[in-house]
């Protein structure tokens, strides 16, 4: 007995979170997800019977130089015969959800949007690294750079008014530069204890304290400044130890463009590959210009976005399925606010599952386990959890030491080599020697 229902030939294609493509024995496709179930709402209530096809490049369709359309979307574009007056395409519709684009319009009617969607970047999840220069992160170059010049301005501020107060007291100071290099360093790193003790005697090195009001003056006011710097230097280094930052190095679309550690890609015949090849501006172009290749989908890509092969550009429904899948967190959601499409279908029918909340559901049901997922990297680490810290966050304090030792290491060869060679100390010198000896003999 022949059918009563009308028979439609419907286009579909594998879409992680919406809809799932499997071929069966006798060859014949079958469908399942969120988009399957309205597929079969649809049949039931408007009575009739359907035969899926696939389109030969697997993609939903992009235009073509001469005007014809590729994909899902070039199928409904086809003509492919006549039947009376009734011209025949190959497909009656296509099951999305696409993306609308005005262009896209031109091929097909769009129905009323089944979701609007974000598209985003997924890249591999950052994770806590070491880092050689962390002790110098604190402070930013412009500071350090500020201190480095206070350094040098109160040295030869120190140096002269010494030299300017020997002359008013008729005393000529001794070593005036490494006198002034001592009390600078000295009152940086809050080691100056004794110039304001009331028994100087008592203090180690008693014999580099300033004499004079002038230079007492200078060497006070740099060792408060010292303060506030050396005070804020060890608190903030103290909370980067204790709570560690995890830095994104991708968190919109210009850092992607401008970064180049890793390369991204975008979703072969959608959309958004339209979208970045026609936009005028400078990001979305060179977003275009810049990929280096193209992946089926992101559910498709999600094993090499995990591995960090390369970033992804898609939406932000399949990037959680596919984190929801292997129930790891492997990837990073970024949310790039880059742009917003409606989802839509090819038939009616659409508003009422939406205001039931079934078609809610139904993804709800395809996405699970992405709550820990989709929280910050910087909360991977329990805050019971104290990292002890590794060998590699002390190398660049050690490298620095490093660095010091081979100073003084080479200082001491110059001395030892000076000794040698008495001819060359001055007359001057050897006078203040043999003076200190006589010193110390009476």
């Amino acid at each position: 007995m022949a059918s009563n229902k009308t028979f439609l030939r419907v286009a579909v294609e594998e879409w992680g979170t919406w809809v799932r493509v499997r071929a069966g024995q006798d060859g014949r496709l079958a469908i399942t997800g969120p988009m399957a179930n309205i597929l079969q709402v649809f049949a039931e209530k408007m009575n009739f019977d359907y035969e899926l096809v696939q389109p030969p490049d697997h993609v939903w369709g992009v235009p073509l130089p001469d005007g014809n359309w590729t994909g899902m979307l070039g199928m409904l574009q086809r003509q492919v015969g006549l039947d009376m007056v009734l011209v025949v395409v190959e497909v009656e519709f296509a099951l999305g959800p696409f993306g609308v684009t005005s262009s896209r319009e031109t091929v097909c009617d769009f129905s009323v949007p089944v979701k609007t969607e974000n598209s985003a970047i997924l890249v591999v999840r950052p994770s806590q690294q070491s880092d050689v220069s962390g002790f110098l992160k604190p402070f930013t170059l412009s500071v350090w750079l500020l201190i480095l010049a206070s350094v040098i301005g109160i040295f030869v501020a120190f140096a002269s008014v010494m030299v300017a107060e020997g002359k008013i007291f008729r005393q000529s100071p001794k070593n005036p530069l490494s006198v002034s290099a001592l009390w600078v360093m000295k009152a940086l790193t809050q080691e100056a204890k004794c110039l304001f003790d009331p028994c100087p005697t008592q203090c180690p090195g008693t014999e580099w304290l300033p004499k004079t009001d002038g230079t007492r003056v200078i060497v006070a006011t740099w060792l408060l400044a010292s303060l506030v710097f050396m005070s804020s230097y060890s608190g903030i280094l103290t909370a980067m130890l204790t709570v560690p930052r995890v830095d994104i190095p991708i968190d919109s679309m210009r850092d992607l463009v401008t970064q180049t550690d890793i390369p991204w890609r975008l979703e072969s015949g959608s959309w958004m590959l339209q979208y970045f090849q026609e936009a005028p501006d400078g990001v979305r172009q060179r977003i275009y210009e810049g990929h280096t290749g193209t992946f089926p989908d992101c559910w498709a890509a999600r094993g090499p976005i995990s591995r960090g092969e390369y970033a992804a550009l898609c939406d932000h429904t399949t990037m959680k399925k596919a984190m929801s899948w292997d129930f790891r967190c492997d990837a990073r959601l970024l949310l790039c606010r880059m742009v917003q499409f409606p989802q839509v279908l090819k038939m009616g029918m659409i508003q009422k599952l939406k205001e039931a909340g079934i078609l809610d559901m139904w993804l709800q049901n395809e996405i699970v386990n992405t709550s820990q997922c989709l929280k910050p990297p910087s909360s991977d680490r329990s805050s019971q959890d104290i990292s002890a810290l590794d060998l590699e966050s002390f190398f660049g304090p050690m490298l620095v030491l490093f660095a010091g030792v081979c100073l003084a290491l080479v200082a001491v060869i110059a001395e030892g080599l000076v000794s040698f060679f008495p001819g060359l100390l001055s007359s001057e010198d050897d006078e203040e020697h043999a003076a200190r000896a006589d010193g110390a003999r009476t």
